[in-house]
């Protein structure tokens, strides 16, 4: 297959970084968006300027139709997709107590059934030429938990499950799937934190420092790599040593 690659929520902070890691490494990308279309075709001039193949297209994960539009838009313009990458999600802290349906429910439609929806939409093109790479943008609080956060925690978690499962039931068809675990990354998410808060972090993580949207490009463009062709079912976690 030819290195033909798909991000969603890829407009802004770690989609961002790895839509334009992976276009600087040869992949044609599809910069996918639900909302900042401004943000998303100024990403896609950049990198068209630097002699990158890259396309923009908006869709909501949560809504299955979009999704399957979008996978269609990106085989019609520079063909099947042999890289996917589930990151589009949703984050954010409440007391479990006062979290309501709705607001449960919002977490799993973005946050799982969009990377259900896009790993079904691609799986066709990947299992008829026998060959593929599904990576999903998990979170270290996927892996332990985080108070105030169950939600966000539970559909990373579950994010973690469909990884695992799913390389095991595409390995025999030559179709990877590996999972990046990032710690506290310096994303327009962490605005949602006391700012106070940033410094704390920091000195928490061995590594002295908080991650950025880089560090995650670049263990996807590794896992999206043939260094990385026999390795499948993983979840590689990028903290800088947050929760050994």
């Amino acid at each position: 297959m030819e290195k033909i690659a798909l991000v969603t929520g890829a407009s802004r902070g770690i989609g961002r970084a790895v839509a334009a890691e992976l276009a600087r490494r040869g992949w044609a990308v599809c910069i996918g968006y639900r909302v900042r279309q401004d943000k998303a075709e100024e990403l896609a001039a950049e990198l068209a300027a630097e002699g990158c193949r890259v396309m923009t297209c908006q869709a909501d994960v949560s809504q299955r139709e979009q999704v399957e539009a979008m996978v269609r838009r990106v085989e019609q313009t520079f063909g099947a997709v042999s890289l996917l990458v589930n990151n589009a999600g949703i984050a954010g802290q409440s007391l479990f107590q006062e979290l309501t349906d709705e607001r449960w429910h919002e977490f799993f439609s973005v946050n799982v059934d969009g990377a259900f929806y896009a790993s079904r939409a691609v799986l066709p093109a990947m299992l008829h030429a026998h060959e593929g790479c599904i990576v999903n943008i998990s979170s270290i609080w996927g892996q332990r938990g985080a108070s105030c956060e169950v939600a966000y925690s539970a559909t990373k978690a579950a994010l973690i499950g469909l990884t695992r499962s799913l390389a095991a039931e595409l390995a025999p068809s030559h179709i990877r799937v590996n999972c990046v675990a990032p710690g506290v990354i310096r994303t327009d998410m962490l605005d949602e934190l006391p700012p106070e808060l940033l410094p704390q972090l920091a000195e928490q993580t061995p590594m002295g420092r908080l991650g950025t949207p880089a560090d995650i490009a670049a263990a996807v463009a590794f896992l999206a790599s043939p260094e990385a062709d026999f390795i499948t079912g993983q979840v590689l976690t990028c903290d800088g040593g947050f929760i050994l």
